[in-house]
Order: C-alpha cells, then sequence, then structure tokens
C-alpha cells in the first residue's frame, strides 16, 4: 500500500503560496505533472499512490476524475495568477493515466495550455502499462497533443513478470512501442527493473536486447527497491522470494550500460538513456535541475520557488477538499538554502553533465579530490571545473552524495 507523506506545516485553504515563492517564477522552467491514481491490478512491488477498483472505495471514480483534476487546476491558475513562464513539459504519472478515456487527458491538457500556455514544442508525455493502450487510443492521444509515452516493460521475461505481478505478456512492451510510434508519437520511453528474484543474466540480456530492437529512443532501467508494506516485501520475509543483491544489481547496471551503449544510447542521467539530446526527458530534467512545476492529483508533489507542498493522498479527500473549494495540500515545507543546495548536489551530480565544483560548498572539496583520486569522478570533467561520475561512480552514486555533504 502507498507509503506515509510528511507532516509539514499546513497549506492555506486558498492555496497561497510567500510572495518570495512567486518572485522566483521566471526565473527557471515550469512543468505540470498529474496524478492519475487508478491501476487494474496492484503488482506486488508497487508502494505507489495508486488504487485498485478494490481498494479506492467510494468518493471518487474514473468517470469524474478528470473534472476534480480541473477543479485542482483552476485553483492553481489563481494561485499563480502572475503567470509563469510557458509550460515547457507535461507529465501524466501514476497509476495507469490510460486507464482513462484519451478525450479525458486531452481536456486536461488543453486546461493546462489555457491556464499557462504550452511552451512551442512542449513535451507532453503519458506513462502506460504495455496492456492499457490500442492502436486506437494512441492515435487518439497525439491527435490530443501527446508526442511522448512511457512504457512500462519491466522486464522480456515471463517468469521475472510473474514474480513482479505484472498483467502483460513479455511480448506485449515492443509491440505497443511499435503501436506508439506507427501512432504519431515522436518519442518512446521502455522502462525496465532489474534485480528481481529469480531473474538471471540471460533474463536481463534478454530484456536488453527486446528494447534495442523495439526501436525506442529512450530506455530507463532501475534497481528492484523493495518498499515495506508491499506484498513483495511480506513474500521475503516469509522466505518465499530471495532479497535482492547489490553485487547482481552492480552486474545489472554494467550490462545496461554495455548493452545501450552498444546501441546508440548515451546515458544522461544514472537510470537513463537516450539516443540523442531531443530524446530525453524533459520533464525529469526540470526536476533534477530545480525548475518549478505544479503537480495536480492525489499524492502531488509541488515546487515553486523553494516551496514544496504535497496534496492528500486518498482520491476521496482529494475531490472532498476541492469540492469544498479548498486547497488539496495536505503540508508543505519552505526549503533553506541549505535543503536546496543538498537537493542541488543530490540531483544533479547524477547527470552526466554533472555539477560545477564552485556550486559545492567549500568543506566538499576535499571529498571531490577524494573521489577523483578513487576514480569515482572524471578527471577531464574535473579539470574543466565540473563533478561529473565515472561509470564506477554511478555505481556508487549514492557514496559520493553522502561524502560530498557530509
Amino acid at each position: 500500500m502507498p507509503g506515509a507523506l510528511p507532516d509539514g506545516e499546513p497549506v492555506p485553504d486558498d492555496g497561497a503560496l510567500p510572495v518570495d515563492a512567486l518572485s522566483a517564477l521566471s526565473g527557471r522552467g515550469f512543468g505540470v505533472y498529474v496524478h492519475v491514481p487508478f491501476c487494474a491490478s496492484r503488482c506486488g512491488y508497487c508502494d505507489f499512490n495508486t488504487y485498485t477498483a478494490a481498494e479506492l472505495g467510494g468518493g471518487m471514480s474514473r468517470e469524474t476524475y478528470a473534472d476534480t483534476v480541473l477543479a485542482e487546476l483552476a485553483l492553481a491558475g489563481r494561485v499563480l495568477a502572475e503567470r509563469p513562464p510557458p509550460v515547457a513539459a507535461v507529465f501524466f504519472g501514476g497509476g495507469t493515466p490510460t486507464l482513462l478515456p484519451p478525450d479525458d487527458l486531452g481536456r486536461i491538457l488543453e486546461a493546462i495550455d489555457r491556464t499557462w500556455g504550452l511552451a512551442p514544442g512542449a513535451e507532453v508525455t503519458t506513462e502506460a502499462n504495455p496492456e492499457s493502450v490500442t492502436p486506437a487510443s494512441l492515435r487518439s492521444l497525439v491527435g490530443h497533443g501527446f508526442n511522448r509515452i512511457s512504457l512500462g516493460m519491466q522486464s522480456a521475461s515471463a517468469g521475472v513478470l510473474r514474480v513482479l505481478e505484472r498483467q502483460h505478456t513479455a511480448g506485449r512492451a515492443p509491440v505497443a512501442a511499435a503501436e506508439a510510434r506507427d501512432a504519431g508519437f515522436a518519442h518512446v520511453n521502455l522502462d525496465l527493473i532489474y534485480g528481481t528474484p529469480g531473474e538471471s543474466a540471460d533474463d536481463f540480456a534478454a530484456s536488453l536486447a527486446s528494447v534495442v530492437d523495439a526501436g525506442v529512443d529512450h530506455v530507463s532501467a532501475y534497481s528492484l527497491i523493495v518498499e515495506d508494506g508491499t506484498r513483495m516485501a511480506a513474500r521475503m520475509r516469509r522466505g518465499e522470494l530471495a532479497y535482492p543483491s547489490d553485487d547482481m544489481a552492480a552486474d545489472r547496471y554494467l550490462a545496461a550500460e554495455a548493452a545501450l551503449g552498444a546501441a546508440g544510447f548515451d546515458w544522461y542521467e544514472v537510470s537513463n538513456w537516450a539516443t540523442s539530446e531531443a530524446a530525453r526527458c524533459r520533464h525529469n530534467l526540470l526536476y533534477w535541475t530545480g525548475a518549478n512545476w505544479w503537480g495536480l492529483g492525489p499524492g502531488a508533489h509541488s515546487h515553486v520557488g523553494g516551496v514544496r507542498w504535497w496534496n492528500v493522498k486518498h482520491p476521496a479527500s482529494y475531490a472532498a477538499r476541492l469540492a469544498a473549494g479548498r486547497s488539496p495540500g495536505q503540508g508543505r515545507e519552505l526549503l533553506t538554502a541549505e535543503d536546496q543546495l543538498t537537493e542541488d548536489v543530490m540531483l544533479r551530480l547524477r547527470l552526466a553533465e554533472g555539477l560545477p565544483l564552485a556550486a559545492l560548498p567549500p568543506a566538499a572539496h576535499e571529498a571531490a579530490a577524494r573521489a577523483l583520486a578513487d576514480g569515482l569522478l572524471a578527471a577531464d570533467a574535473y579539470a574543466a571545473g565540473r563533478a561529473a561520475l565515472t561509470l564506477r561512480g554511478r555505481l556508487l552514486a549514492d557514496g559520493v552524495v553522502r561524502d560530498l555533504l557530509s
């Protein structure tokens, strides 16, 4: 089940933001995230804020969801009355956004455009499960202005998919990717998960070969994380499944880098590879570079000018607050300069370009020199005044960040 949100300070009923936060709107890019909290079934490893029909209960339905999101968007338009820059990227995530009719997703996108304006060539992404789209629905999404899709493939192995409790067949994701390209999507991503109990090196090699053969221009590959409260965690506690191995995860990562690199993909973030700069996920780059965004939907997080807030998690509570004319925000925090520096280092160091050494706190420069000596930071980038991870550094990225910030 979904994990708990932090407490934070109360969000005003009208959602108002401090003047200083609003004045920072024009300084960085602006994006919109739309959370769709519905899934046909819950995967065994999932603790996302998503709900099956049985888990949802009353107070919210798929049929009324788009109108509820539009109510939050109207509130957001009032809060950001001083218009932000045009929206550079919109990302519909979940959950499974494509369980909603394409016309509903299109209505939300059109309302975002009316409220703030989409930048010319704005990236518009939807996540999708492979079994949740058809050639007709994909064409409809493109007609509404979607130009990027991210499909949750996870593995090409039927056995691995069973352990993950995925519903699609092993061959469905590459077919869905081809259907998306044929429908007119400019960019198609396939997501992989590695380190699932029982996954062999050959299983993962087959998954990598499958995404390369699918002809997509973006691949995300993430190590399995076992979250407390999930069915997978319970199975591991009972001894039914083995816990993931760090050494095996490192081997899988190296295999991904080798196979994707040989196929013309370049890494641009530790877990993401693209065939060109244009294929990189611009929405995620907004997150990783400290930009501003408004998150619509239950449990969605937002960030404007150093203020971060998060909505109530349950769809029924979210709908009830908006029906009462109140912000759905549950809590918020005002990031200090130290908080923002910490996040900047944590996120930017994961990017291929890294971050300027001058952006590090003075105490971190000795740690950066040690990381360079240990082969964790690239010598050429360091000489040019940047901290950028080597391949070995990518495997130990969390430790490098800890050392730089300790």
